[in-house]
């Protein structure tokens, strides 16, 4: 049986991209069922738009209070029946009506390896530090920042010469080819939450 996945997003939707592609192989035992954003007119809803996919938007601002919006996001997912939903740099913290109805398969990427370096700036975080490997983490979403259950993780070694944005785009190709290769895996093999870890197979 072929995993539903429900993708957000809130830009470029590179690591959609790479999902997509990954789906057109029937070996990989998923398909791309819906794409979701906070934001109209991103690159994300276009690279969907031209998979044949479809796309809905939810934003903020559309509803009076952030718990309404939550409640709507999670409605829209809900009408496509994933079995996995997959933020893909999603710029949004998921509350606690979505994570009612999804919590426990909703998994998301954090550009550091958890949980050292939480929020926005992993990157920055690391390279300040002085750290010499940094990497990327695939979590299940809770009600924390980047606080979820680890389901997989990636090592980047830092160079000497490092910037930011050096550091985090090779991160990023390692979060893409992570982020595939696990959710795949979650896909072909089945997975199971227990207390903080994720067992495969389940």
């Amino acid at each position: 049986m072929t995993a539903r996945l429900v993708v957000l997003v809130s830009g470029s939707g590179t690591n959609l991209q790479a999902l997509i592609d990954a789906c057109a192989d029937p070996a990989y035992g998923a398909s791309i069922v819906a794409v979701g954003a906070d934001r109209d007119a991103i690159l994300g809803l276009e690279r969907a738009d031209r998979a044949g996919i479809p796309t809905f938007v939810a934003k903020v601002g559309d509803f009076t209070s952030r718990d309404r919006w939550d409640e709507a996001l999670a409605d829209k997912v809900a009408a496509f029946e994933p079995d996995l939903v997959v933020s893909a740099g999603f710029m949004k913290l998921l509350g606690p009506a979505f994570l009612a109805r999804f919590g426990g398969r909703t998994i998301n990427t954090h550009p550091a390896l958890s949980p050292s370096f939480p929020g926005i700036h992993g990157p920055a975080d690391a390279l300040e530090y002085g750290v010499k490997v940094t990497g990327c983490t695939l979590f299940v979403v809770d009600e924390g920042v980047d606080t979820g259950v680890i389901v997989a993780q990636t090592a980047v070694p830092v160079e000497d010469d490092d910037t930011v944005e050096v550091l985090h785009e090779r991160i990023k190709v390692a979060e893409r080819s992570m982020l595939v290769d696990t959710v795949g895996r979650m896909a072909r093999e089945g997975f199971a939450v227990e207390g903080r870890r994720v067992r495969f197979g389940a």
